[in-house]
């Protein structure tokens, strides 16, 4: 019959149980914990990874309006979007002011101003759309840093369990060694007294 996954034999013959280290550090039944630390204590009790790439697996999963939402948000929130606006803007109030002899928007330029409002009530929600989902990636790294951390917690106990276990076999040892020395040396004592006393008369 094999051995289950949740313990480790050492050389010796002791075993460690792994849920019983999870019990000891979370002080709770793994039946009764959150979900993120069931899912970390189940997967350090199994041997397995936490950490992932939370942000490689959201990207794969976008949708195409999340895909436009972020390139928006990308571009609008960039320094060259600013610099191509804003000469786009200059361009604009030169040849409605000066260069055209008939401007199709003079000032006060309501052409301009209703379309920087269309673009603006456009632009907005489309970037909030992006910073939500961002949020929701900041909050699924966050769990997963967490669940990283119960993990390493774990195994760092795991690991103090297992010292204290080789110690206390060490002790155990030595002990059993010392026992044997006294003896020996008691054993040659006797040896050496019977040795060195006289032999007894009409013997």
């Amino acid at each position: 019959m094999t051995e289950p996954h949740s313990a480790h034999r050492d050389p010796h013959g002791s075993r460690i149980d792994r849920r019983t280290t999870a019990r000891k550090l979370l002080d709770a039944e793994l039946d009764k914990l959150p979900p993120e630390e069931r899912v970390a204590v189940e997967r350090f009790i199994h041997r397995r990874h936490v950490s992932r790439n939370v942000a490689r697996e959201y990207a794969c999963r976008r949708t195409l309006g999340e895909r436009v939402s972020d390139r928006v948000a990308q571009v609008g929130g960039s320094w060259g979007f600013i610099t191509g606006f804003g000469a786009f803007l200059l361009v604009w109030v030169l040849l409605n002011t000066f260069l055209l002899a008939k401007a199709f928007d003079p000032y006060p330029y309501i052409l301009l101003n209703l379309f920087l409002s269309c673009l603006a009530a456009i632009q907005a929600p489309i970037i909030m759309m992006s910073q939500n989902r961002q949020a929701a990636v900041d909050r699924l790294r966050a769990e997963n840093d967490y669940q990283v951390n119960i993990k390493s917690e774990l195994e760092i106990l795991q690991v103090h369990e297992k010292l204290n276990q080789l110690r206390e076999q060490d002790w155990a040892m030595l002990v059993e060694l010392q026992n044997r020395q006294i003896e020996m040396l008691q054993r040659l004592l006797e040896q050496a007294t019977q040795a060195s006393e006289p032999p007894k008369a009409g013997a």
